[in-house]
């Protein structure tokens, strides 16, 4: 028996296992037995007879397992009430898909093939019941439906359609979305075959329009092929899509609108009839509109924009010319003229983008005049009133000029040229046009052609150069770099070198950067010989000395390190030269060597010699970095300056060129110059007690470079410690340091402020280890005594260092604590000495801020120590305060230090002249709250202790907070004019806490909301119950009108928007609770919320809190009548202020 009458007699419910073997040959490559050769051997007489036993067989397999009883089991595959088995069921279905797919490619014209139908009928079917552990079944009999289609059999409708269906749903779910966009695209003719209306197509629909959501559709290339083809599926249908996409436009990225304005344009290129107009009119015509009349800060313009400079990009084809000139003529012209400045700088832009606008198939004549027109029109909108108008009018005609030079006649272009730089380029109302004339001729400047006039009229520009405006600055020099890259002329000729470099030396970072990118090539011509390198520095120093210091800061970023060393040792070799006559030539043999031809000769010239030990100084600090990472290099460089260092400090004494010397020495090591390395110490030494910075921070420098900060630290210890009184020692105190006698501590303080206020010092002092710096903050600590001795004495003490200095060595203290605290792994040693400071500051310093009580005799002078030991109490507790804000500031407090420090707060207000600290308590208040601002993490099991320390840490500064507000006003009570400057000087604080309270939407902080609406309803209500005449009854228009404290309240709040709302919520919430009911508190908020609304700010919030005013202020009109006639102006008064900030 044939392989051919084998298999079709295998193909029954008898032989099935056959059959399902026949299937499992067909499916291992390493057999030959292949089910579509079989069939293709066969004859019409057996494939119908194949295909009838097939049918057959899937029926009697479908009865024994009906697809409606199929069901998934995510275990165990899946589960029916028959005996069948589910598995060889699920493979008689599969074997059958096979060899009816197979039967479809081997189908001839004009074979009769009803059974394979009635198959495939089955199959389809079966395709919608099968669960997804069938996904293979699934993939197969999808296959058959589209091998169907393609083939073009009868009744291709319906399996076309489910092929397609399927296929697009794939697109969206499978990772290999390529080959199944693929697919689509392959099956696509199929929606020709859909009726677009139909509800039983609306799913369908609805995955068309997703396709426009997904990237892999719009970046692939089939994917974009077939959004293309949609556009041509149905007209109505192009609506829905341009709907769609309008909707993801702000979502889309720039790429992706790039595929976008694609599709569109191919959709238009390839639609005519009614599709053409429909395209035109609902698409392309309405994204004019929107590139029109959307504000420019809407997400979507500039995406409209985008897509629009794609069709002018394609101008120069009839068709594409003619549609813009069709389109824009109702909308464009108009819109030039409109009142409102922002449609018209749009449609600026898009008029000079698209110009010349013209229907190509008019003759030339008419087409002439219609340009003429536009060239008119751009220069009128060049003289727009508004600067964005001329902005972009100035960017469009630059545009034009670029793009139609060789076109247009040579008299437009001069005018139009003479027009932005005679003009426009001086524009004084605005900035912004300067700028855009400078940004916008560098577009000219890349037609070739504009070149020769441009030099002619660029000259008279030079002056911009120094334009007020910094952006107006950059945008010169933009243009002068385009200038010199393009040569169009020569850069100097139209802005001189001595302007050029006059800037560089004061400008910002942006204009000197580009000044150096300019000027480069010129002073450092890379090219040339080294030599000529040192001539073009001097020429620069000669020429102004602090341009070139900036010229080679940031010369680095234009050349190789290479070059950079290069320079330097160049530089060196000219300094040798100098210095050649002076000294016994066979210092300098290595020097002569190297330099066989003649260098640059100096003489005596003091201010170009030490300019380029400065340019050697500032080129080695560019080159840091590069010579740590090449080891060779840095050795190198190290010795030639190293083998000169000592005959530069002995030949040059000028001042000016010690400075850069010492900063040379540096980056060396100290053997390098001995004799000036051993002496720095003992030059700090000798420093004078006043010296300022200048004089000493190159030394230290020195000293912390060499790995020397220890003897510095030493030696500010010494200082420190001998400077401290000592008791019971009636002699000649004993010094530790050798050559003077004399004790610095005010040098030793500002020796100590400059290694901690430079970070890489400060990383070498606190590298020394705990031992020399536990020393200095025991002897920094020791300086509380001095302190407390000036608070307690009844005059000053000679012998006693100043205040100043030991008020300094407390803040110092407090500093140390923060550094050693910081760099320590573990414990909390250091917090612990902060706290101890402060239990000193709340035992020692606090009770001199309050009177003293003293006998009758001595009132006077014990009030006049009072008022002299306040102010100093004051300080050095704001003092203590601010170290304590520095340490919540960087994260090093924990809960008890925190709790600590609010303690000390509190302490401090309790104290009669606390008063003087609320604006270092306020700062305290802000930092303390901002450290516990609340953290979403439910998940944490440590969450809920640190919420209960939360809570209990911002109870307290919500009632030290609510005690400044008493002793505010105290103090505007007993003292007005005091108060007022306490008030002035709290405000900085008081707004930056409000600002972090008004973050929390619960207890306790949020309640100081509650305080504030208090204070201000209380202080205005006394001040209503104290009216007696008709005339005082009058609503506030400002917080000037207001009592002093409310007023200064309600300006912090005024100035954010969101504190304003958050204390119109705390209004409204106040009429909820019914805490407000007489007259005249509803009166006092009256004249608040009227304070409110002049500034126009939170209207909802605004319009909320007076609602709640009116339901409640009604309730007084029947008594009013019968009061004194101030109460019933004050009810007048508030019916009419309500319903003026209702109508807002």
């Amino acid at each position: 028996m044939s392989k051919r009458e084998t298999f079709l007699a295998a193909a029954c419910k008898d032989n099935v296992e056959e059959f399902l073997r026949f299937i499992e040959l067909h499916k291992d490559k390493a057999e030959p037995f292949d089910v579509q050769e079989v069939v293709e051997e066969m004859p019409v007489g057996q494939r119908s007879t194949l295909w009838g036993k097939l049918g057959s067989l899937l029926q009697d397999v479908l009865q024994e397992l009906p697809p409606e009883r199929w069901v998934e089991d995510g275990e165990d595959g899946m589960e029916v009430e028959s005996a069948a088995d589910p598995t060889r069921v699920m493979a008689v279905v599969d074997g059958v898909t096979l060899v009816a797919y197979a039967s479809i490619k081997v189908l001839q014209d004009g074979d009769t093939y009803g059974a394979l139908l009635e198959i495939a009928h089955r199959l389809h079917t079966i395709l919608v019941s099968l669960p997804f552990s069938e996904a293979p079944l699934q993939r197969h009999i999808h296959m058959l439906c589209e091998a169907w289609w393609k083939k073009g059999l009868k009744e291709k409708e319906q399996f076309g359609r489910t092929a397609f269906f399927i296929s697009l749903q794939r697109s969206f779910t499978l990772k290999k979305l390529a080959v199944e966009i693929q697919r689509v695209w392959s099956l696509h003719d199929v929606l020709l075959s859909l009726d677009y209306t139909s509800e039983e197509n609306k799913q369908i629909t609805n995955l068309l329009l997703q396709c426009f959501h997904s990237p892999n559709y719009i970046r692939n290339d089939d994917g974009k092929r077939f959004l293309v083809f949609l556009f041509s599926w149905n007209v109505n249908f192009i609506c829905v899509i341009h709907g769609t996409i309008k909707k993801q436009l702000p979502f889309y990225s720039k790429t992706m609108t790039t595929h976008i304005m694609e599709i569109y344009y191919r959709a238009w290129k390839k639609a005519n009839g009614d599709f053409l107009e429909k395209i035109e009119s609902s698409c392309i015509q309405d994204f004019m509109q929107n590139a029109i009349f959307l504000r420019r800060a809407s997400p979507v313009h500039a995406k409209v924009r985008q897509i629009m400079s794609y069709f002018h990009s394609r101008q120069g084809c009839n068709k594409v010319d003619k549609m813009l000139c069709n389109l824009y003529k109702p909308i464009l012209w108009k819109a030039l003229s409109v009142p409102n400045f922002e449609v018209r700088a749009n449609a600026t832009l898009l008029f000079t983008e698209a110009f010349p606008v013209h229907d190509p198939e008019q003759n030339n004549q008419i087409i002439d005049e219609t340009v003429q027109k536009q060239l008119d029109t751009a220069m009128g909108l060049l003289d727009d009133p508004h600067p964005t108008v001329r902005s972009n009018a100035t960017l469009g005609v630059c545009k034009i000029l670029a793009k139609c030079w060789e076109l247009l006649p040579p008299t437009i272009i001069t005018d139009f040229l003479k027009k932005l730089v005679t003009e426009l380029a001086a524009d004084k109302s605005s900035a912004d046009v300067r700028c855009s004339v400078f940004k916008c001729l560098t577009i000219v400047l890349d037609n070739n052609l504009s070149h020769p006039l441009l030099e002619k009229l660029l000259p008279t520009l030079k002056y911009s150069l120094h334009d007020k405006s910094e952006k107006v600055r950059v945008a010169f020099l933009d243009m002068l770099i385009k200038i010199k890259a393009v040569r169009a002329a020569k850069f100097w000729d139209v802005c001189n070198m001595d302007h050029l470099l006059a800037r560089l030396a004061i400008d910002s970072h942006p204009v000197s950067k580009r000044i150096v990118n300019l000027l480069f090539k010129s002073f450092f011509p890379v090219n040339d010989p080294e030599r000529e390198w040192c001539c073009r520095c001097i020429t620069l120093l000669q020429m102004n000395p602090m341009a070139t210091r900036k010229f080679y800061q940031l010369a680095h970023k234009h050349t190789a390190p290479t070059n950079i060393i290069k320079l330097m040792l160049a530089i060196r070799r000219v300094v040798n030269s100098c210095i050649q006559s002076d000294c016994d030539q066979s210092d300098f043999i290595d020097s002569n060597k190297e330099n066989s031809k003649a260098q640059p000769s100096l003489g005596n010239d003091t201010a170009v010699l030490s300019g380029l030990l400065e340019v050697v100084v500032i080129l080695w600090r560019s080159v840091t970095k590069a010579l740590k990472q090449n080891e060779e290099a840095r050795k190198y460089t190290l010795a030639k300056f190293g083998s000169v260092m000592n005959k530069y400090f002995q030949t040059f004494e000028d001042e000016r060129c010690t400075a850069p010397l010492i900063q040379l020495a540096s980056f060396m090591p100290p053997a390098a110059a001995p004799t000036f390395s051993c002496g720095v110490l003992s030059r700090l030494r000798r420093m004078d007690s006043c010296a300022g910075p200048k004089q000493y921070s190159q030394l230290l420098d020195c000293m912390c470079s060499w790995g020397q900060a220890a003897h510095v630290l030493e030696l500010v210890t010494d200082w420190l410690t001998e400077a401290l009184p000592k008791q019971g020692d009636s002699g000649r105190r004993k010094v530790r340091i050798q050559e003077t006698a004399e004790a610095k501590p005010d040098l030793a303080l500002a020796y100590l402020e400059y290694l901690f206020i430079r970070p890489s010092l400060r990383d070498q002092v606190l590298a020394l280890g705990p031992p020399p710096l536990k020393q200095l903050h025991e002897v920094l600590g020791n300086w509380r005594s001095v302190l407390y001795t000036h608070l307690s004495a009844a005059a000053e003490d000679a012998k006693y260092p100043s205040v100043e200095t030991a008020l300094k060595a407390f803040v110092h203290h407090g500093q140390l604590s923060a550094h050693l605290q910081h760099s320590s792994s573990e414990g909390r040693e250091h917090l612990l000495s902060l706290e101890h400071v402060a239990a000193w500051v709340a035992e020692r310093v606090l009770p001199f801020l309050a009177k003293r009580t003293t006998n009758d005799n001595d009132d006077d002078g014990a009030e006049k120590d009072s008022e002299k030991l306040q102010p100093l109490a004051a300080r050095i507790t704001e003092s203590f305060l601010a170290v304590c804000r520095d340490v919540l500031l960087v994260g090093l407090a924990d809960e008890a230090f925190t709790g600590q420090i609010l303690h000390l707060c509190s302490l401090t207000l309790l104290s009669e002249a606390g008063y003087l600290c609320i604006p270092a308590v306020l700062q305290i208040l802000k930092d303390v709250s901002d450290s516990h601002l609340p953290k979403h993490n439910k998940n944490d099991p440590s969450q809920e202790h640190v919420e209960d320390g939360t809570t209990v840490a911002l109870g307290v500064v919500a009632n030290i907070f609510q005690k400044i507000i008493e002793l505010l006003a105290r103090r505007l009570r007993k003292d007005p004019e005091e108060g007022k400057q306490l008030c002035h000087s709290a405000v900085p604080g008081l707004a930056d806490f409000l600002k972090v309270a008004q973050t929390w939407d619960k207890a306790p902080l949020y309640g100081v909301f509650s305080t504030l609406f208090a204070v201000v309803v209380v202080e205005k209500r006394h001040l209503l119950q104290k009216m007696t005449r008709p005339e005082e009854v009058v609503t506030p228009e400002s917080v000037e009108d207001l009592p002093p404290l409310s007023g200064l309240l309600l300006s912090v709040i005024l100035k954010s928007s969101s504190l304003t709302r958050a204390f119109l919520t705390e209004v409204c919430s106040s009429f909820d609770s019914e805490s407000i009911s007489s007259l005249h508190e509803l009166a006092a908020v009256l004249h608040v919320l009227a304070v409110i609304g002049r500034t126009g700010q939170s209207k909802a919030s605004l319009r909320s809190a007076a609602t709640s005013v009116q339901q409640q202020i009604h309730k007084h009109a029947v008594t009013s009548g019968d009061t004194r006639d101030v109460q019933r102006l004050i009810y007048e008064s508030s019916v009419k202020t309500v319903n003026e900030i209702l109508d807002l």
